[in-house]
């Protein structure tokens, strides 16, 4: 409509200006001045006109009453009540075909529109049901209407729910025997459960939706994300499926890596950790970007290697020695190269883990100083080897990215009361990552631009003269490649 009327005007200006113009033409420098004399005189009318009106306006405003105005305001708030109720409406009667996200923030929105009228007649002293009609009696649960529907189709479900129906069928099949303790079906279980891990859903939102209480809707959800962790605790597969893990990093030139470990942070609402404090999850993927460990719940203030060290990760490889005791792999020089895990310059160089070249990884025989600006250049066999661990932590992201993408509780911001139970939550969300990369489902499509925190500080410590070994060695087997 504005548009529209803009172009209209302009097309009006356009003729009154070839008008004008063609009367110049043809009467000449008077005509002209005559013209302009009459349009100054048509705007001061118009300027004196509207301050008439404005005028009037504001005497109108004095000389009403309290009694009207609040007349006036109660007929204002009947009406957006009306609205409010008819939104409702087409909520109760559209629910089975929009959006999840759609119906979470109509939802939103209705509530809040709802509150504030509340409070709105509450400060001038009204009933409320003057203003606010009842609404409609409330429909069997969404869930019911929706798994009896005819109409349901293959990808509302998976919008629904994250997955297919017979990924679902499978996960069912696997959680049951440890929801016995639940009061309701297991289906409505693992739904409910699926559908605030999906949406981040409120625990309102998810029993008016299963036709639950909220304290139920809270309990399923922790029963479930814990069968989960009980249950799918094999499609963590460091220790099950090596071979296919060395031998996908084979292909983008780390040879017998066994993962890439880093960091990313989680918000926290409140002061819990400091301003713009966070959660840090650990965690250490394959090169298809399935989770292979994940250590979850570090706050922010802890720096990173003390994560490392007090995780069940850097105790199972350095303590009880079960991890990365495989064959080691011979390059092309023949020098042996043990399995390792690739991991960020927040952490420690370690003989099994190796971290990329910094500042202070230097040397004067390899590496030269720009006679320009001044600044470091590392020498091509470093530099080698970065782009390739470089390549490697993209692999992070990408997981993270598609993690946070069909899950969206992990984007929300958590409330302190609750931060005790996230670390489950976070696990639960790997592990239906796990499974559903195994099911062969796709990913979503908005994880392509996801980038996690790099604000993290380098390690400042030394590191291991035998990580440095591995590390050159890895490094001038790449620059050989390079060469050829």
């Amino acid at each position: 409509m504005l548009s529209r009327g803009l172009s209209s005007g302009k097309n009006s200006s356009s003729w009154f200006i070839l008008l004008g113009k063609h009367m110049a033409g043809a009467s000449g420098t008077k005509n002209s001045t005559v013209a302009r004399s009459s349009s100054s005189a048509a705007a001061k009318r118009n300027n004196n006109s509207s301050n008439l009106k404005s005028q009037q306006q504001q005497q109108l405003q004095l000389q009403q009453t309290p009694s009207t105005r609040r007349q006036n305001l109660l007929q204002l708030v009947a009406a957006a009540a009306s609205a409010t109720a008819a939104a409702h409406s087409f909520l109760t009667n559209h629910d089975l075909t929009l959006h999840p996200a759609q119906t979470l923030t109509l939802e939103s929105n209705i509530s809040a529109v709802s509150l504030s009228i509340s409070n709105l007649l509450s400060l001038i002293h009204h009933p409320i049901a003057f203003a606010v009609p009842r609404p409609p009696p409330p429909p069997p649960s969404w869930f019911y209407r929706f798994m009896s529907s005819q109409n349901s189709n293959e990808q509302l479900f998976s919008e629904s729910f994250r997955m297919s129906r017979q990924s679902f069928s499978y996960l069912l099949a696997l959680l049951t025997p440890s929801l016995s303790s639940l009061t309701i079906p297991p289906n409505y279980a693992v739904s409910a459960t699926l559908f605030r891990l999906a949406h981040a859903a409120s625990f309102n939102a998810v029993a008016r939706r299963f036709d639950l209480d909220s304290p139920t809707a809270c309990r399923v959800f922790y029963v479930v994300c814990k069968a989960i962790i009980d249950n799918l605790g094999h499609f963590f597969e460091l220790r099950t499926d090596l071979n296919r893990i060395v031998l996908g990093f084979g292909w983008i030139s780390l040879p017998n890596c066994c993962g890439v470990l880093g960091i990313d942070s989680f918000a926290v609402k409140g002061n819990l950790f400091g301003e713009n404090g966070s959660v840090m999850v650990q965690a250490l993927v394959d090169s298809e970007g399935r989770f292979l460990d994940v250590s979850a719940g570090w706050p922010s203030t802890m720096k990173p290697e003390m994560a490392l060290r007090q995780s069940e990760l850097f105790s199972a490889i350095e303590e009880s020695r079960e991890l990365l005791i495989g064959p080691s792999y011979e390059l092309n020089d023949g020098t042996p190269i043990p399995q390792y895990i690739l991991g960020e310059s927040c952490y420690p160089l370690l003989p099994w883990l190796i971290t990329p070249f910094t500042k202070s990884d230097t040397d004067d025989h390899e590496d030269e100083v720009d006679v320009n600006d001044g600044c470091l250049n590392l020498s091509s066999s470093k530099q080698a080897f970065n782009s390739v661990h470089n390549r490697g932590m993209e692999l992070l992201d990408t997981a993270f990215g598609r993690l946070r993408s069909r899950w969206r509780i992990l984007s929300k911001e958590w409330m302190e009361e609750s931060i005790e139970s996230f670390p489950y939550v976070v696990v639960a969300c790997c592990l239906l990552h796990n499974f559903l990369i195994k099911s062969n489902e796709e990913f979503p499509d908005e994880d392509s631009d996801y980038m996690r925190n790099h604000d993290l500080p380098d390690y400042e410590g030394e590191g291991d003269e035998t990580g440095e070994r591995i590390r050159s060695a890895i490094a001038s087997d790449l620059s050989r490649w390079d060469d050829c």
